[in-house]
């Protein structure tokens, strides 16, 4: 499905976040720039009062509030409708989106999640206990997931990944720090290509198209390979790895 098209106006994008919404603040950044001209975060929600991503959203002039009912899915897709939404958005959004809503936008809703699924993902898999748990498994390395939102968590058709290494001396909040920075990075694209209708779930729910990754790729930061059997040096995986491996001397 493709996001309905209108001459008059620029694709309607909600944001739904349950945090503080760094992600929101890279989507609100991309967003205000040339890709204002095609899509526009036009509402942020949350279904906490206390979300930092609403207090970004009022610095940043975005209309925003909560969801009025979460897990009703004929009234959140009502509440959406209302607001003319074309996109729907999750980023760090905590609650299962109920079936009637991701039936509505199906492909047209969004999710990133801290690690390379199907690893490491479903109920429960959020924050700090992802990170945790690749640490505990001894995963060399991890990343991030974009995927389109099915009624299960975490299991949607994959959209794009972006590998981070696993560093011998990498504490939770290291390693979520290196992987929050690929996210935002890699998030506000693939949005874009959703919003201007450049990538879609086919009538067979694959995914078609392609997110303009065209700065990434011409830094080298999106390559990923195998590391060889005699090691790498920290240069050569950095150079694979891009700016999500720390150089060494």
């Amino acid at each position: 499905m493709t996001v309905p098209s209108s001459p008059s106006r620029p694709a309607n994008i909600a944001v739904l976040a349950s945090g503080g919404g760094s992600n929101l603040q890279s989507l609100l950044g991309h967003f205000a720039g040339p890709a204002a001209a095609s899509a526009r975060i036009a509402w942020v929600g949350s279904d906490r009062e206390d979300a930092g991503a609403l207090q970004r959203a009022a610095r940043a002039g975005v209309p925003h509030g909560l969801v009025h009912a979460p897990l009703d899915g004929a009234a959140m897709c009502a509440q959406l409708q209302a607001l003319e939404v074309d996109v729907v958005v999750l980023a760090g959004y905590l609650k299962l989106v109920p079936p009637e809503v991701v039936r509505a936008y199906h492909g047209r809703m969004l999710n990133i999640h801290p690690a390379l699924l199907p690893s490491f993902g479903g109920p429960g898999m959020w924050g700090p206990r992802i990170h945790a748990a690749v640490l505990a498994h001894g995963a060399r390395v991890t990343g991030a997931t974009v995927h389109f939102v099915d009624e299960e968590f975490d299991r949607g058709p994959i959209v794009a990944q972006w590998p981070v290494p696993v560093l011998m001396a990498d504490t939770v909040e290291s390693l979520a720090a290196r992987v929050l920075s690929v996210e935002h990075a890699l998030y506000p694209p693939c949005v874009e290509a959703v919003a201007t209708g450049a990538l879609r779930l086919d009538a067979n729910g694959r995914v078609v198209g392609r997110v303009g990754l065209a700065a990434a790729e011409k830094s080298g930061a999106v390559r990923f390979a195998v590391a060889q059997s005699s090691g790498p040096t920290s240069h050569e995986l950095g150079a694979v790895f891009g700016p999500s491996f720390p150089q060494q001397p």
